[in-house]
C-alpha cells in the first residue's frame, strides 16, 4: 500500500467551509479511482511546533504504486488538485508532499 501524504498551507483568506469544500472533493475520488482506498483530512494537531507553517493536511492511501500513479494522472484529481493549488500560500510552493510504502 502507498500512503500519500500531503501537507498545505492555505492563504490567510481562505475560510474553513472553502477547505471543507475542497476535502470534500478530493475525498470524493475515493471510488472514483481504481486504487484510492480512502482520505482522511484535518488540522495539525501535534503539540511539538514542527509544523513549519504546514498547518493542515491529507492522508491518502492507494493500493499500490500502479495506483498511485493512476490517481496522479487522472483527470478528476487534476481538477481537483489544482483547486487545493489556488488555495495555498504560494500556489505549489504551499504544498508538500511525502509517499510512503507501507505493509508488505
Amino acid at each position: 500500500m502507498i500512503r500519500h501524504c500531503v501537507f498545505v498551507k492555505f492563504r490567510s483568506g481562505v475560510s474553513r467551509d472553502e477547505r471543507a469544500d475542497i476535502y470534500a472533493g478530493l475525498a470524493a475520488l475515493v471510488g472514483q479511482i481504481e486504487g484510492l482506498l480512502s482520505a482522511d483530512f484535518g488540522p495539525n494537531i501535534s503539540p511539538e511546533g514542527m509544523a513549519k507553517g504546514f498547518h493542515d493536511g491529507f492522508i491518502m492511501d492507494l493500493a499500490d504504486e500502479a495506483a498511485r500513479d493512476r490517481y496522479l494522472v487522472d483527470p478528476a484529481h487534476q481538477a481537483a488538485g489544482a483547486r487545493l493549488v489556488a488555495a495555498l500560500e504560494g500556489g505549489r510552493e504551499g504544498l508538500m508532499v511525502f509517499d510512503l510504502k507501507v505493509g508488505d
